[in-house]
């Protein structure tokens, strides 16, 4: 048994903290500690419920604290781990340097971006990478990708090729299943009848998620003249969201688009939904909400980001980003063959349970984890 400390950037409701949740909740071989450099958010709570010890730095955001990076120092110190794992690139950085300077026994990194777009990144999130790109040689001792593409761009820009491992994310199949009394239940909580085509996107209002491009392929598939719901879930995706509700509204579809904001209730969600469709344009690693979706049985649409052409594969449809002419294109494809060929779309929709059983179990996640760590 080995004892792990994670050191996160932040416990927000994101994609990485997700898979750590998962990772610290289903591995019972390991002992796992949690730092965040911030905040508690929203998965602090969820950890101590399962055991999980955790410790906050509370850093201000985007900045450091001298106190701490003392109290980091002293808590690597105290609980003398066989291994530090840090997620995402500041937690990379200071985590790794503070871990390094502490004489920590093995330090791994954890990238989750596939891509680094500097015209919509943050200036000190690109200078973050690039620091950790040079630090790469020294700091990690493996550094642990979400995902294939994620794993060349890093190597591109000059992070050490010769310490890389690929972990794509794993999933609670008895949590993300096919459940019909779920999907009623989420559609009755929003007042839809069950026959009606619904869709749906999950994801924060970022324009790394593009709802401007998924809007305008729904306008499209409106003019075709299929009738349908979209519901739109995540952060800041609500009416008061001016600049989504003016787009929503000049392009006519404030009759077929439903903002539900944050949501708790994602496997029913998932498995309500007739097509579930992800619209981003950069900067998705290994696209959670994908084989969230597959593993309820529910086909996809999403641009081709990241790895998100491997999840899907064959069971889906798979787009250009910032290409609404093809986004819509795909979904007219998805809802003809859902309307006129059920036994091809019943078929479909179990080779996507089938595709995430076979390659992104909680379980084959951690695992792959046990490996690395043994490196």
């Amino acid at each position: 048994m080995k004892k792990i400390i994670h050191i996160s950037t932040g416990l927000e409701n994101g994609g990485a903290e997700g898979v750590l949740y998962r990772l610290c909740k289903g591995d019972k071989h390991n002992t796992h500690v949690v730092v965040s450099l911030i905040g508690r958010g929203k998965y602090a709570d969820l950890l101590e419920a399962e055991g999980i010890s955790v410790y906050c730095l509370n850093m201000p955001s985007g900045r450091i604290s001298i106190n701490g990076l003392f109290n980091l120092y002293k808590l690597i110190k105290q609980q003398n781990a066989d291994v530090i794992q840090t997620w995402m690139y500041h937690a990379d950085l200071i985590g790794g340097i503070v871990a390094k300077l502490a004489r920590a026994k093995s330090i791994y990194w954890n990238v989750r971006h596939s891509t680094i777009e500097v015209e919509h990144s943050k200036k000190a999130l690109v200078l973050v990478a690039k620091a950790c790109s040079i630090l790469s040689k020294w700091v990690p001792k493996k550094i642990i990708y979400c995902a294939e593409q994620a794993k060349a761009t890093h190597e591109e820009l000059g992070y050490d090729s010769s310490k890389s491992i690929v972990i794509g994310n794993g999933y609670d199949l008895d949590l993300f299943t096919v459940n019909n009394a779920g999907a009623s239940i989420f559609r009755n909580s929003i007042g839809l009848e069950q026959s009606k085509l619904l869709l749906g996107m999950i994801g924060r209002y970022n324009p790394q998620k593009d709802h401007h491009n998924l809007l305008q392929a729904l306008s499209l598939v409106k003019k075709a003249g299929y009738k349908f719901k979209c519901v739109l879930i995540g952060r800041e995706i609500e009416r008061n969201n001016q600049i989504l509700f003016e787009q929503v509204d000049n392009l006519k579809l404030t009759e077929e688009v439903i903002f539900l904001g944050q949501r708790t209730d994602i496997p029913h969600i998932m498995n309500a939904l007739d097509i579930n469709v992800l619209a981003s344009s950069f900067g998705e690693g290994f696209p959670n909400v994908l084989a969230e979706a597959m593993a309820c049985g529910t086909p996809c649409v999403t641009t081709n980001v990241g790895d998100a052409g491997l999840i899907v594969k064959s069971t889906g449809w798979v787009v250009s980003p910032r290409n609404y002419n093809e986004l819509a294109d795909a979904i007219i494809s998805a809802i003809k063959e859902k309307e006129l060929q059920n036994e091809k779309w019943l078929n479909r929709s179990k080779e996507c349970r089938k595709r995430v059983e076979d390659n992104f179990s909680i379980n084959s996640m951690i695992n792959n984890y046990h490996a690395a760590w043994s490196k």
